[in-house]
């Protein structure tokens, strides 16, 4: 039996060349929905402490600012875990990271240090947050959403095929 026909080298193979890009998609989508949504139901279970103290972005009063991130953050966790609208759902939260992670860093904290290796601060989750979402908009929902299910109708009513239209999703 010669090396490459080895039980080593072909489940090297089936581990290294197969990939479950959709799947991943699906559970990327799921898990940064579901931290996401999170933040949502704590900001929604707490609103009434949350309205008076919640930091103002753009001029808003407190109330504004915390309605607008409660609806975007329940909303587009909602969206992106179904995968409906994905692309466009994502921009909202990386608007809303920038804006936390601006806040984090620069107008209500002074006193944080930089960043260092053994940094614990808070500043490190909405680059997380913006990372994943990033992730979401330039790779698409998949194959396994409500926006691929979407496009296969459309295309249907177009009487198209699925290869005449789409390269890959």
């Amino acid at each position: 039996m010669s090396w490459y026909n080895s039980p080593i080298t072909n489940c090297f193979v089936k581990l290294s060349g197969y990939t479950y890009s959709n799947l991943a998609r699906l559970f990327i989508r799921l898990f940064v929905g579901v931290m996401f949504l999170q933040f949502g139901i704590r900001h929604l279970v707490n609103y009434s402490v949350l309205c008076h103290s919640f930091p103002t972005v753009f001029n808003l009063t407190p109330e504004c600012s915390l309605i607008i991130m409660i609806v975007i953050e329940l909303v587009c966790s909602l969206f992106i875990m179904v995968g409906f609208l994905t692309r466009l759902s994502v921009i909202p939260p990386i608007c809303t990271m920038i804006a936390a992670e601006y806040y984090i860093l620069h107008d209500m904290v002074p006193s944080l240090p930089a960043y260092g290796l053994d940094s614990t601060d808070p500043g490190y989750l909405p680059i997380m947050f913006i990372g994943i979402y990033v992730y979401l908009l330039l790779s698409g929902p998949g194959k396994i959403s409500l926006d691929y299910f979407i496009s296969l109708y459309i295309i249907g009513q177009k009487g198209k095929y699925e290869e005449e239209e789409m390269e890959e999703v």
